[in-house]
């Protein structure tokens, strides 16, 4: 593995904001937009407590993360990290099952964009937005890192002022007119808390913060490396609760409907929110949170393309991929072919899916499961480097987190659809047979 002080050509130019600010943009302030009626249903209107408890729960990552970029400052995140911890091939592995989630969520990420633009501009076709918006984003990571932070703090901005908007109008009525639930229903649920429907509920809310583990990327353009990148992983979690809770909290006390009658009535779940936002305050408050998701979803794009390429560069360095994409453009300090490799792969996804009907559907229900998979090698890892070879007595931090982190991310793959499994493990099956035809590690030159 690569000297960590070893030059690799990045610019350390990035600060804690700026760190904070690619992890929200990636997640997106309002994600649980989507599934708001999904988790309404499947909670029995404990909808807030699902995301207190997916916080906690996605928390035992988080604070791997932060162990593991500490003990190993590299880009490439878990793939650095399996390196370290478990050895060449596993490393291989988890970059592997990571790179499926990193190239396939900025696809998503533009084809939701493309089909809301268009939505909101119909002369233009989904295709053209989605097109657009890989091109915006892909000349602002070409650009240089810093431009691309600086553009993306302006977009979360905006979106923050959105979700501030929402949460005042929301406040006026429920002191003009009252809540249509129980006050503290999205705590306890409507009619009693189940803690079995909560914990069901879970494995979909923990999908939602998918993302601020992209900011291990950029360990190596961090100014303060490791430890301000483990503070912004923590830091962008806990911010990220705190907003899903409570935008979660005051939709649920605005919906209209019952848990039972949008169990009952699956078509409805998907807008939900929407609804519940336009019958409460008023189709301008729809529009404006429609917009903000369709900018905001680009950008999430932004910060997933990124990442990516940062994992591609990394294996590159490694000799596990080509080591062209190791190349670092000398006057934007980005790694341009690894950036661009990604770009091609993610405008061809959504570009395909965009010309279908029911492409969408299609990326969304493979989208998580690569991510998954690396986070339960991320775990492994910090028991890998810490327990087993460092020889570490502190069995909380250790063992016992990383161990109930992997049993939460086996829970959720578990909940997944099969189609989502299927491809899992046809994804992983190729990752195993090219490290076979690759039985001495990485290539001539990149095992540094």
């Amino acid at each position: 593995m690569n000297d960590p002080a070893e030059p690799s050509g990045l610019r350390r130019s990035l600060g804690l904001r700026d760190l904070v600010v690619y992890g929200l943009l990636f997640i997106a302030p309002m994600a649980p937009v989507g599934v708001f009626g999904v988790l309404d249903a499947k909670s029995r209107g404990a909808v807030a407590a699902v995301y207190l408890a997916a916080t906690v729960a996605m928390g035992f990552t988080a604070f791997s993360y932060a162990q593991m970029v500490r003990a190993v400052p590299r880009t490439g995140s878990v793939f650095a990290y399996a390196r370290a911890g478990l050895g060449e091939r596993t490393g291989f592995i988890a970059g592997w099952l990571a790179m499926l989630d990193y190239l396939l969520i900025p696809a998503v990420a533009y084809l939701f964009s493309g089909i809301a633009l268009h939505a909101l501009v119909p002369g233009v076709s989904r295709w053209a937005w989605t097109v657009l918006a890989v091109l915006v984003t892909t000349a602002l990571n070409l650009a240089g890192v810093r431009t691309a932070a600086r553009v993306g703090f302006a977009v979360l901005a905006l979106e923050l002022v959105v979700l501030a908007v929402f949460v005042a109008a929301a406040l006026v009525v429920l002191v003009r007119e009252g809540a249509a639930r129980p006050l503290l229903s999205p705590l306890t649920g409507v009619g009693g808390f189940s803690s079995s429907a909560v914990l069901s509920a879970v494995s979909v809310a923990v999908l939602s913060y998918l993302g601020f583990d992209a900011i291990a990327s950029f360990v190596e353009e961090a100014v303060g490396a490791s430890r301000a990148v483990a503070r912004a992983v923590l830091l962008c979690l806990v911010l990220a609760g705190v907003l899903f809770v409570a935008q979660t909290y005051l939709a649920a006390l605005l919906e209209p409907l019952t848990p039972e009658q949008l169990a009952r009535q699956p078509a409805a779940q998907g807008s939900a929110f929407y609804d519940t936002v336009e019958s409460a305050v008023g189709h301008w408050l729809h529009t404006l949170v429609a917009a903000s998701k369709a900018i905001g979803a680009a950008f999430a794009a932004l910060a997933g393309q990124a990442a990516a390429g940062r994992l591609l560069f990394a294996m590159g360095r490694a000799g596990w991929l080509p080591r062209a994409l190791a190349a670092v453009d000398p006057d934007s300090g980005v790694p341009r072919p690894a950036l661009l490799s990604a770009a091609l792969v993610t405008l061809a996804a959504a570009g395909w899916a965009a010309g279908r009907a029911d492409g969408l559907d299609h990326l969304t229900s493979v989208v998580d499961i690569g991510a998954l998979g690396a986070f339960t090698l991320l775990h492994a890892s910090v028991i890998g480097w810490y327990t087993v070879k460092q020889g570490s007595r502190d069995r909380v931090r250790h063992l016992l987190v990383p161990v109930l982190g992997i049993a939460v991310i086996v829970a959720v793959v578990v909940e997944a659809s099969h189609t989502a499994q299927l491809v899992g493990l046809v994804w992983l099956l190729a990752g195993l047979a090219l490290v076979a035809l690759r039985r001495g590690g990485p290539v001539v030159g990149g095992g540094r």
